[in-house]
């Protein structure tokens, strides 16, 4: 059957789409396995079975990857922060809150290590660096808000406080997470809940009931 002249290109820009979705998925495991830096367009045409002259037909440079690859990661990592922020109900035991914020953070970075190897890279592209800001910023804000009512006579300044170290406990025990495997990996994902749980319990005894 004869394709219309509207079916032609559709059909050209699905196959375009699948095409950089081919080499957006080459260009992470490059950048995973040998860092954003040093890392190169023929590094990345190779991983994805194609030329070097394909890649270019779509990506001018390394960094024009990384970029679109980091903005599509972001858009799912703020979906992300929208499940594992959102309101917690008055009946949710706070161990319980914070393990399932952690398992949903930790299941996108060990779906996309990749996220964390460009976000905290020495070397990543400007405009990322720019976005990455945006988004921490946004977590931080996410955290404070959900502390605010369950803090209540805690000052504005001790809320960024105590929202600063539960990210900052977080990178660190995702660091450490990413690095291992298997049961080790799961043994650190505890660890993280434990740490987190133990930190914030004291702040929040008084004012979350469930909280011990």
């Amino acid at each position: 059957m004869e394709q219309t002249a509207g079916e032609r290109p559709r059909r050209r820009q699905a196959r375009g789409e699948r095409r950089i979705t081919q080499l957006l998925e080459a260009a992470a495991s490059v950048f995973c396995t040998t860092g954003y830096t040093a890392a190169s367009t023929n590094a990345i045409a190779r991983e994805a079975g194609v030329s070097p002259g394909t890649l270019y037909q779509f990506f001018p440079n390394k960094e024009a990857i990384a970029i679109e690859l980091g903005d599509r990661l972001m858009r799912e990592m703020r979906e992300t922060y929208g499940e594992a922020l959102g309101p917690i109900a008055p009946e949710t035991p706070l161990e319980e809150a914070v393990a399932a914020a952690v398992d949903r953070f930790v299941d996108f970075n060990c779906r996309h290590p990749v996220f964390f190897t460009l976000m905290h890279g020495p070397d990543i592209p400007g405009a990322m660096a720019q976005e990455h800001d945006a988004l921490h910023a946004a977590l931080i804000g996410r955290v404070e808000a959900l502390l605010t009512p369950l803090l209540p006579d805690a000052r504005t300044e001790e809320i960024a406080r105590t929202s600063q170290m539960c990210v900052g406990i977080y990178k660190g025990g995702l660091e450490l997470i990413l690095a291992h495997e298997g049961a080790e990996r799961e043994a650190y994902v505890q660890e993280l809940k434990n740490v987190l749980f133990r930190y914030l319990d004291p702040l929040l005894m008084d004012s979350y009931p469930l909280g011990v």
